[in-house]
């Protein structure tokens, strides 16, 4: 499960949000024959463009111009995420779950502020949007070696929902931003300006999938996973490797879909495991040692009277 907040895609979010909501609309452009795909947030499926527009524009209360108005939050499950809802529920059905799913993810949204008054998706301002397809950009590694054509289809399941959500909760009091890093180091500052720790969120994120559609992940499928060996220490590398290992070959250990546990990893790793990853990932078969040297011993001289050693 990928799932990311920014300010926006491709459009400043420090005015209307009119730019950004037209692009996510571009899908219902591409295909008019087909059923369009109208905004939803936890209470309507049904809702246009336009009130969507309308809703967080007038929500902007006491913001000054350089301050964000609403943020944008991906929700891109996986290839083998995307398969099981459909196996579970159909092409049709895994939509209406996904939304579901997205619901749920603006509740944990909500919770991650631990601001007072703000516990769940219903004290927030938001509209979601499904999207069926990706298409290849000027950044993607087959565009820059000449794969592909920017702006051509990417293959295989690409399903997934973009969430504009208001700076300002449903009352348009309250400021909220995920962009906020103080995470209670500051508690008077975290009292005013709420807290939220992105790094929790998006591990929520398959909690809530894994609970709700009784989902089996790997544990190199998880986000701790995933960013430990992007951001983890040496030390955490290499404990987490080991850790990898156990599960492989402990099936008891596996993750479920009801209970995952993600408990800290111990740090302490034998050294022929340390030495096995070392190898992965430096191409030695250890730490960098220097070479015994065998020294000669001298041989004791058979005449010890000459050495005064005589009785």
């Amino acid at each position: 499960m990928y799932i990311n907040i920014t300010d926006s895609e491709t459009a400043n979010n420090k005015g209307s949000s009119s730019s950004l909501m037209h692009y996510l609309d571009k899908e219902n452009r591409a295909a008019q024959q087909e059923q369009p795909e109208l905004w939803f947030n936890q209470e309507r499926g049904n809702i246009n463009s336009f009130d969507a527009v309308q809703a967080l524009d007038s929500n902007v209360a006491k913001l000054m111009r350089t301050e964000a108005k609403f943020f944008l939050i991906n929700i891109s499950p996986s290839q083998k995420e995307i398969a099981w809802l459909k196996e579970q529920y159909g092409e049709r059905g895994a939509k209406q779950q996904l939304k579901a799913y997205a619901a749920k993810m603006m509740d944990e949204y909500a919770l991650n502020f631990k601001r007072p008054g703000i516990n769940s998706s219903k004290d927030l301002l938001w509209f979601g949007k499904l999207e069926n397809y990706r298409h290849y950009g000027p950044k993607d590694p087959e565009v820059k070696q000449g794969l592909k054509k920017r702006g051509e289809r990417k293959p295989g399941e690409q399903m997934h929902i973009q969430i504009v959500v208001s700076r300002k909760d449903i009352t348009n009091k309250v400021k909220l931003s995920p962009m906020n890093n103080s995470k209670g180091r500051n508690a008077a500052h975290s009292q005013k300006m709420g807290q939220f720790d992105r790094s929790a969120f998006k591990q929520s994120g398959e909690r809530v999938f894994d609970q709700q559609f009784n989902f089996e992940r790997g544990f190199a499928d998880t986000f701790r996973y995933a960013n430990e060996q992007k951001k983890g220490t040496l030390e955490q590398r290499l404990a987490l490797h080991s850790e990898k290992r156990r599960q492989e070959t402990s099936p008891q250990n596996q993750p479920t879909g009801k209970q995952q546990k993600l408990q800290p990893i111990k740090t302490q790793v034998k050294a022929q495991e340390t030495g096995s990853f070392l190898k992965l990932v430096t191409g030695k078969a250890g730490y960098d040692v220097a070479p015994s040297i065998t020294r000669k011993k001298k041989k004791r001289k058979q005449n010890e009277q000459d050495q005064g050693l005589s009785l």
